[in-house]
């Protein structure tokens, strides 16, 4: 029975992983922790677990772990994943690795004096589509690849401009917090090129004060969070934001301040809430990848661009489609839904990081890969608020 610790009693942490860990026969959750001692005792309660720390010194003076998931906000990974390492405690770094990229060196060299496992929680590289879409990239089916581009769009992302995701003070901003996945996707396409040069141009063209979605009442102002809202209570604002649970409510908020239903419209306007990003490596190939806030849709679709042919994929619809180049024959692969978060990656995640710790087989993404993807996403944001193509140099 492994004994495994969740960092961060946040929705990723208790609702993906905690649950998912429950579920298995070969794994106990030992500990929560938390900064935030309300959230903590909540998460506790609903996965049954007995032990909640509020910090990881305290927690590593008393459990005696096989591993922690840090789901934490991403300005503390390196903080957390570091002092666990020290601490003799294999671990899975929700993505990104870090929002710097020193940060990044600095847990690698941690892993690297711990001896212990570290893998990367980049669950989209466990989809069946992109999986599928890998292998006939490594199979020559589409010939040298020479393009490649990701349009993201998603409606739920509106969300992040209301809690800690959109703020660059938490984040790094949202290249790196989002666009991480992204281009760790077009790295692992292509068996992790060097990245040579990113150009980025982003705004927030929507979610500002200049654009309720509703008329404002004379002498009411909106906000500051939807639960305290005029235009939230009368029904009046379609961006409402409702978060079901206590760990989310007065009494958690009392303790940090932590508000997960700010104003959207009243957000941190050094985030984005649609861009374009792009990138170009040493071999040649050219990669964009766009990220979209604004729109009632979501999806990831892929245009993978090769010297045979061309493939088109959808992870809402879970299809990949080739068309050969000079033939026109069109083939049309199509993939059942599976059970889990992000179409069904999240379990395969998990699986394949206990397997990690029981030596059966090697971290599928490792610390390494991800300070590529950050990167490229620091880069990014480089780019974008200084208006200017960034060359990369690791």
């Amino acid at each position: 029975m492994l004994k495994v610790a969740i960092v961060g009693a946040g929705s990723r942490g208790i609702w993906c992983f905690g649950n998912l860990l429950s579920q298995r026969d070969d794994c106990e959750i030992t500990a929560i922790c938390d900064t935030n001692k309300f959230r903590g005792d909540v998460a506790a309660e609903k996965l049954n677990c007995k032990k909640v720390y509020t910090s990881i010194t305290e927690m590593l003076k008393h459990e005696t772990l096989d591993a922690a998931i840090i789901t934490t906000p991403d300005a503390e990974h390196e903080k957390c994943a570091i002092e666990l390492l020290e601490g003799g405690v294999n671990i899975l770094l929700d993505k990104p690795l870090s929002p710097s990229l020193q940060g990044c060196k600095n847990i690698i060299a941690a892993m690297k004096k711990s001896g212990k496992i570290a893998m990367m929680g980049f669950n989209l590289r466990h989809t069946a589509v992109l999986k599928y879409l890998k292998k006939l990239i490594d199979d020559g089916a589409l010939g040298r690849i020479i393009l490649m581009e990701n349009r993201e769009f998603y409606e739920g992302g509106r969300t992040y401009m209301a809690r800690w995701n959109g703020k660059k003070s938490s984040s790094g901003g949202l290249w790196i917090h989002k666009g991480s996945h992204d281009f760790d996707i077009f790295n692992w396409f292509l068996d992790f090129p060097k990245p040579k040069k990113v150009s980025a141009f982003a705004g927030m063209s929507y979610f500002t004060p200049q654009n309720f979605p509703f008329e404002i009442e004379s002498g009411i102002a909106p906000g500051p969070c939807c639960a305290d809202c005029h235009y939230g209570k009368n029904g009046s604002c379609p961006d409402r934001v409702i978060h079901e649970g206590k760990e989310w409510g007065k009494e958690a908020q009392a303790l940090d301040g932590y508000v997960k239903d700010s104003c959207m419209y009243l957000s941190d306007l050094s985030c984005h809430d649609n861009g374009i990003a792009m990138v170009e490596y040493e071999n040649g190939v050219r990669a964009s990848h766009m990220e979209c806030f604004v729109c009632g849709i979501s999806d990831r679709r892929y245009s993978i661009v090769g010297t045979k042919a061309v493939a088109t994929a959808s992870l809402t619809d879970r299809q990949i489609v080739v068309v050969n180049r000079w033939t026109k024959e069109k083939i049309t692969y199509d993939f059942p839904v599976e059970d889990g978060g992000h179409g069904g990656a999240d379990p395969h995640l998990l699986a394949s990081f206990v397997a990690a710790l029981k030596g059966e087989n090697v971290p599928k993404a490792t610390l390494e890969q991800g300070l590529l993807s950050t990167a490229i996403t620091e880069a990014a944001e480089l780019s974008r608020e200084e208006e200017r193509t960034v060359f990369i140099e690791l």
